[in-house]
């Protein structure tokens, strides 16, 4: 994953970002700016995590935003409906019944 993206698109990435850390401000966001160090630093911060487990959680957050998403699978069930026909009566029924 480039980071690089994440610099360029952080305006629109910055409503993902605090989804997945709620403790980072609007400010903190505006400070970070999309740089990995930064970023890094106030989640261990904020969290209380050393360093390693920060780094790891931001580059699992920016794997998933980059990967291609895994198609759902829909199973459809189909069930057929056979019409019934109508039981034949009347003269028709009586005719064929007679050429037998």
């Amino acid at each position: 994953m480039n980071w690089d993206q994440v610099e360029g698109k952080w305006k629109q990435l910055r409503g993902r970002v605090k989804e997945r850390w709620g403790k980072l401000r609007d400010n903190d966001l505006d400070v970070i700016q999309g740089r990995r160090k930064q970023l890094v630093g106030k989640v261990q911060e904020l969290y209380g995590i050393v360093r390693e487990k920060a780094e790891e959680q931001v580059s699992e957050f920016a794997e998933r935003l980059f990967s291609p998403k895994p198609r759902q699978v829909v199973k459809v069930r189909i069930r057929v409906i056979r019409r019934r026909t109508p039981a034949k009566t009347g003269s028709r029924s009586k005719a064929r019944r007679s050429a037998r």
